[in-house]
């Protein structure tokens, strides 16, 4: 096999274009798959013998081949040594092939200008870098633009590049296409040549270096390095000494798709280029689709190219692709067929080769974990950790020499596809990724046949090498693809995607014919109550995630899968207890039962040896699994709750959990259960509960301890960054917070005892720093008997930027000071606004919830100028007597909400002109139903981009036709229970409208027979019965005015109008 792996770069990308050389590498990779299923059985049969009958079966664990194993593997150790010998003649060579398709036409600093579009923000934004002293520290700065193969980085700094301000302001220009096998011998000599203007025959590295150094002494230069690959820090050091010659102020600009080359290059940070808008990105279609540039005497095409132009989703490279495949052709079937193809199935030529000379370059052991992706649908959106576990249940991940967990390497695969823009970080969930469009079709066009993507309607058969399937289901589709499944039986993964649901005797069904799964997600499966008995036949499975499932007992049979790596079972509502011998698993590595409902950890939980991450440990009452468990679990990482530990009776218990010997959990919470309990030995169990100090966040709930240990808030924690205290309802004082020079974020909630938060919180700081140094965000709620707030010498916390005061009304006193708190939440104490203005200088953001009556509180903000001049966002909840609020009074406000103030009759005068809410960005109206008035003229917010109004109207119809300005990008409304219909006329204008969401609205019949805003690029509608009707995908009435909008969701379920 070694001669083989060799030769598989090559074989890959010959492979398109040669029919036998794919044949074989299926055949191969087919053979492989078996021969490892084969031995893993082996591995399986041997671990089982030792660990249920290490007597009995001492000779079957020596000799596991029997029954027939001999002859199987003998057989597909014939065939692979068949395969072998076929390579020479195939004539596949070592290292990667070449492939005339992707050779990459080197670039030039030429660019036709007329042809840009979209992209004069980016161009100011590397003109302002350039062309200023930022980044110049060290006389040569480097800007780096980073982003994804096609998205135009070339041609961004071409633009800048030939700008006549930038041509005025450099003495020498140089633009050098980087291939990427150039060495640095290579690159030097190409930026001699531009920067001279003449061939140059010298061979040597110091020769060039040297005639570099003196052509740029003393020079400002621009220095263009298109398309870098070469990370590695070595090589760009040597590359740049002869450049740092040039004066003060010359500057280089590298565009690469490498984050990692950005990291290693750039002075600055580095310039991430984002896709075009559908608009920008459908002029640059009409641009190279027809020859005059407009679609004017092709009208009827322009609905087509529209919708294919969204399939590109904003790169110009795609769209260019597109327009030259339809260049100067007006057949309106040829251009629907193109529609509804793959773009990666046009044609193996127009394949975009940026995209594919990414995948072309990957190292093979990225190759393979990319691949993978192609089991999501468009627009999935997954977790980093999500998808290592996956990848480790494949044994994708390699560990090398080094000390590293397979988490560990998993992540640097993960962050390698990050900066090499295959993954990108979600605009809707931070902590998450997606895939560009064109980037997850390439992935399905790599994987090939042994990867199987089932979703919507598809009615393909699975083949029978399929090994990978993920399946997404519709609305009314549940048995009907059965059959497809039939001749999988091969399969190594199985998921579930996205609130799908099988019938739960035909999971039944599948679970005995997938005996040779790794991983199965049923996430999300409401339908699914149990687990059949057989489950202990899936003897190769390393990964099960049943998370949201109606599951309510593991069957004892689980414990027999020796393999098992990772257990999912967050948020399984329904499980109350894990079986007896869970101890057995004993390659577990990863338990998640977060949400569940168990009342006690399984017995012998400690001989779980390897497990890296339990996320809750529940401690049973006597009897039970004892805390002491916990100690055997020398691993653990990232973080661990521990509830009910009002069940903890011996607190030497808790010494022996040994927490403070657990270097790698970052996260502990720590529960009680109110109320329960012995109180006076909750402090004892506390103490013996002391973490390690490398402890990053801490969260102590139900303590009935009338004090704290020592340890809670000692200065030996400092890198504690968060701590919750929650419900210690019997604590009258605070222990010693101030000491914990990292803590950012603290939150004291349900201090029934406290009266005086007094110096002592303080504590006695042995550094340099003063108290609460680092603190961030504080929020204090629930505390009635809190009067008093000591404050520590000047009162100040120089670093609180959000304060939150709820449920404290015998609060009186003045509020320790801050310069910049920016964020202040008040609920149900009118008393303290008289203090916000001693406390904050700079307060832009104010949320006021509870309060009876906010007249008072107005007239105290009216004397406060600074504070209405300086506030951009504003909340107003619960506040049951408001009628009118002065928006006049805030001048710079960007957001206002409002939600559940029965009597807010006015927002702004009637004399209002256009321009009165001139800065307001975004405007929420939820539960206020006598503001409906105000719905009968213009907004006058004439840069609003968003609005929500939530059960505020008793409309038939809406919006009025002068409502709604044409700023407007996204409407949401809901809870209009007498709304019969949509008034086009107030949605014509709408022309940046990319988001519409209807909810619940019960009434409404149909949408507008115009259509909706050509522009909208989502579409939402929830709980309108009538409507989601005429919307059902291809037979409903309204199907036809909603089809071309890309992203549809009905019902909840997202609709794929790709076909």
């Amino acid at each position: 096999m070694n001669s083989v792996n060799a030769v598989l770069d090559d074989a890959e990308e010959k492979q398109v274009s040669k029919p036998a050389v794919k044949m074989w590498l299926d055949e191969l990779k087919d053979a492989v798959f078996e021969a490892d299923d084969l031995f893993d059985e082996i591995s399986y049969r041997a671990l089982r013998a030792r660990l249920e009958s290490p007597t009995t079966h001492l000779f079957s664990s020596l000799n596991p081949l029997k029954r027939g194993m001999k002859w199987k593997l003998e057989d597909v150790l014939r065939r692979i040594e068949y395969l072998v010998k076929q390579k020479d003649a195939l004539g596949l060579r070592h290292g990667i092939g070449e492939n005339p398709s992707l050779q990459r036409l080197p670039s030039t600093s030429l660019v036709d200008e007329s042809g840009v579009y979209g992209r004069d923000g980016d161009k100011r934004a590397i003109m302002g870098m350039l062309l200023s002293d930022y980044g110049s520290h060290n006389a040569v700065g480097v800007i780096p633009i980073v982003g994804m193969g096609g998205v135009g980085k070339t041609t961004l700094a071409q633009i800048v590049y030939n700008d006549n301000v930038v041509r005025e302001r450099f003495d020498l220009m140089a633009w050098v296409c980087v291939s990427k096998e150039a060495d640095v011998s290579e690159v030097t000599k190409d930026i001699l040549e531009e920067v001279t203007g003449r061939k140059c025959f010298s061979t040597t590295l110091n020769q060039l270096q040297v005639m570099l150094k003196e052509k740029l002494n003393g020079k400002k230069f621009l220095l263009v390095l298109d398309d870098v690959w070469n990370d590695k820090y070595a090589h760009w050091d040597i590359l740049l000494r002869p450049l740092k010659s040039g004066t003060e102020g010359s500057k280089v600009v590298v565009t690469t798709r490498h984050e990692t080359v950005a990291s290693v290059m750039g002075t600055v940070v580095a310039y991430h280029l984002r896709e075009l808008s559908d608009d920008d990105c459908w002029c640059l279609f009409l641009k190279h689709v027809f020859e005059e540039g407009k679609s004017g005497r092709h009208i009827e095409l322009e609905l087509i190219g529209r919708e294919m132009v969204r399939k590109c989703r904003g790169l110009p490279l795609a769209a260019k692709t597109l327009a030259g495949l339809l260049r100067a052709k007006t057949d309106v079937a040829e251009w629907e067929r193109v529609l509804k193809s793959d773009m990666w199935d046009l044609s193996n030529e127009d394949i975009l080769p940026a995209l594919r000379l990414s995948y072309h370059y990957l190292p093979s052991h990225l190759k393979q974990c990319f691949a993978y992706c192609a089991l999501f649908p468009k627009d999935y959106v997954f977790e980093k950790e999500e998808l290592v576990l996956l990848w480790m249940a494949e044994d994708f991940l390699v560990l090398g020499k080094e000390c590293k967990t397979m988490e560990e390497v998993g992540g640097e695969y993960f962050h390698d596809l990050v900066a090499r823009s295959f993954f990108q970080r979600s605009s809707v969930y931070p902590s998450c990724f997606i895939m560009h469009d064109l980037v997850n079709d390439l992935a399905k066009f790599v994987a090939g046949e042994f990867w199987f993507r089932l979703e919507g309607d598809d009615s393909r058969e699975i083949g029978k090498r399929t090994r990978h399937l993920s399946y997404t289901s519709v609305e009314h589709d549940v048995s009907k693809k059965l059959e497809s499944f039939q001749g999988a039986q091969l399969l190594r993964t199985f998921l579930l995607v996205e609130w799908s649901q099988l019938d739960e005797d035909v999971m039944r069904g599948l679970l005995q014919k997938f005996s040779r799964l790794r991983v199965l997600s049923l996430c999300c499966y409401r339908g699914l109550s149990e687990l059949p008995k057989s489950l202990s036949k899936l003897k190769h499975l390393r990964y099960m995630n049943l998370s949201g499932s109606s599951i309510r007992r593991l069957p004892a049979t689980i414990c027999k899968l020796y393999n098992l790596q990772t257990l999912i079972l967050f948020e399984c509502k329904e499980l109350v207890v894990l079986p007896t011998n869970m101890g057995r698993l004993i390659n577990l590595l990863h338990l998640d039962i977060r949400g569940t409902n168990l009342k006690n950890m399984p017995p012998q939980i400690g001989q779980l040896r390897k497990l890296l991450r339990l996320s809750d440990f529940v401690v049973g009452i006597q009897g039970d699994c004892s805390i002491k468990e916990l100690g055997e679990l020398q691993h653990l990482q990232e973080q661990l709750r521990i509830c009910s530990l009002q069940n903890v009776t011996i607190p030497r218990d808790a010494l022996q959990a040994n927490l403070k010997g657990k270097k790698n959990i970052k996260k502990l919470k720590l529960e009680w259960d109110n109320g329960d309990g012995d109180f006076m030995s909750h402090m004892e169990v506390l103490e013996q509960l002391q973490p390690h100090r490398n402890i990053e966040s801490l969260s102590i709930d139900g303590y009935g301890g009338s004090r704290f240990p020592a340890w809670v808030g000692d200065f030996y924690y400092s890198n504690m960054v968060s701590l919750k205290l929650t419900g210690c309802w019997q604590c009258s004082s605070l222990p010693p917070l101030g000491q914990l020079v990292s803590l950012e974020d603290l939150w004291i909630t349900g201090f029934d005892q406290l009266v005086v938060v007094g110096p002592d919180v303080y504590g006695n700081c042995l550094t340099k720093k003063p108290p609460f140094a680092s603190l961030k965000s504080l929020t204090f709620e629930l505390m009635p008997k809190w009067q008093e707030w000591s404050a520590y010498n000047t009162g100040r916390y120089d670093e609180l930027t959000t304060l939150k005061i709820e449920g404290c009304p015998q609060l009186v006193a003045s509020l320790p000071r801050s310069p910049d708190i920016l964020r202040l939440h008040l609920k149900d104490n009118n008393r303290l606004m008289r203090f916000v203005k001693p406390c904050s200088f700079g307060l832009y953001h104010l949320i006021i919830e509870g309060f009876n009556c906010i007249d008072s509180l107005l007239q105290d903000m009216e004397q406060m100028c600074g504070l209405t001049s300086s506030l951009q966002e504003i909340e107003i909840k619960n506040c049951c007597e408001v009628k009118i609020f002065p928006v006049e009074m805030f001048p710079e406000l960007k957001t206002l909400r409002f939600s559940s103030c029965p009597r807010l009759q006015r927002l702004f005068p009637p004399e209002a002109n256009n321009d009165y809410l001139k800065n307001l960005s975004s405007l929420e109206i939820m539960d206020c139903p006598g503001l409906g008035s105000f719905l009968n003229r213009r907004l006058p917010a004439p840069n609003l981009s968003r609005f929500m109004l939530l059960g505020c109207s008793n409309l038939a119809s809406f919006p009025g036709e002068k409502l709604l300005p044409s700023t407007l990008t996204s409407l949401k409304i809901g809870d209009f229970q007498n709304l019969t219909s949509l008034d086009f006329t107030g949605l014509r204008h709408l022309t940046g409208l990319r988001e519409l969401e209807i909810c619940n609205c019960p009434k409404l019949r149909s949408l507008p027979d115009e259509g909706l805003p050509f522009s909208l690029s989502s579409l939402s509608v929830f709980l309108c019965p009538l409507l989601e009707h005429r919307c059902q995908p291809y037979t409903g009435e309204d199907w036809p005015k909603i089809c071309h909008i890309p992203h549809i969701e009905i019902s909840f379920f997202q609709i794929s109008c790709q076909s």
